[in-house]
């Protein structure tokens, strides 16, 4: 087996996880999530890969015959449904927090404060 699918895996995990750790927007952060698990893609496939197996469905091969391991598939499917789920539910838009009083207002006199007024309670 080659090093090649390994080191793209790291390659593209590091990518993603720097890319995460800088961002600032939500936008960013959710293609960054998505780079990040490509590098999971490519790892669980290069470690369930085998040389000159086939799939893993036995009604017609006969015993002995090699197959690429069937549970690092689930796990792949199992990844992309994950990610699938993670993309419309991080896009919901949130409610914009409220506004901050300015210095010397008070919660007590919220009608000054909507007049407008420098200090509502003083």
């Amino acid at each position: 087996m080659t090093l090649l699918p390994w080191l793209v895996s790291v390659w593209l995990f590091a990518i993603g996880l720097y890319g995460i750790l800088t961002s600032r927007h939500y936008v960013h952060l959710i293609a960054c999530l998505s780079v990040t698990q490509s590098g999971t893609y490519v790892l669980l496939l290069a470690a369930g890969f085998r040389w000159q197996a086939g799939p893993p469905v036995f009604h017609d091969h006969p015993p002995g015959t090699p197959a690429v391991d069937p549970v690092v598939q689930a796990l792949v499917l199992t990844d992309i449904v994950v990610g699938a789920a993670k993309c419309p539910g991080s896009t919901i838009r949130r409610p914009a927090p409220s506004r901050a009083q300015p210095a010397g207002a008070c919660s007590s006199c919220p009608e000054a404060f909507r007049a407008g007024r420098d200090r509502p309670c003083g």
